[in-house]
């Protein structure tokens, strides 16, 4: 059982600082991976809960081959997200402010494959026509993520 499992006994569903971390996948055709939720049906990348004495790049990886069956050959360290806009109320009525280290990842291999208890789905998206119902402590990071794409594609000349 994970530490905020435990945690969530003693103190039941009161608010926690949750450290996260979570990977931004892009394939070749510059699409990101998301993931469609279990829990509420809405659409993020692949991310989690840090455990107690992991590192944020160690708790990526496991989060991401856990919940995808990829392996990330190469991280890049794309931001750190806080703040009321990662405020987050689980289905269960566990709150959480979250501390999300996000990573992107260009190079994986593996096979695609839904860990059955947390993901429905999982899709590559252009990232122009990204899924409506995009969960809410992902979207302030994905909208920083669509600004950083735009950046580099005037910097480059290279359309996304």
């Amino acid at each position: 059982m994970g530490y905020v499992s435990e945690l969530r006994k003693h103190i039941g569903h009161m608010p926690i600082m949750h450290p996260c971390a979570s990977i931004i996948v892009e394939n070749e055709a510059g699409q990101i991976l998301l993931q469609k939720r279990a829990d509420n049906g809405t659409w993020c990348y692949c991310g989690g809960a840090i455990e107690l004495f992991e590192s944020a790049e160690d708790a990526a990886r496991r989060e991401l081959l856990e919940e995808t069956g990829l392996t990330a050959l190469e991280l890049e360290l794309f931001g750190v997200f806080s703040g009321e806009e990662l405020h987050y109320t689980y289905p269960n009525g566990d709150e959480v402010s979250t501390i999300d280290i996000v990573y992107i990842c260009r190079k994986w291999t593996g096979t695609l494959r839904c860990q059955e208890e947390e993901v429905t789905e999982l899709r590559f998206y252009d990232i122009q026509n990204l899924p409506g119902d995009i969960c809410l402590p992902t979207v302030m990071p994905l909208k920083k993520y669509l600004e950083y794409r735009e950046k580099a594609a005037l910097s480059t000349g290279k359309k996304y």
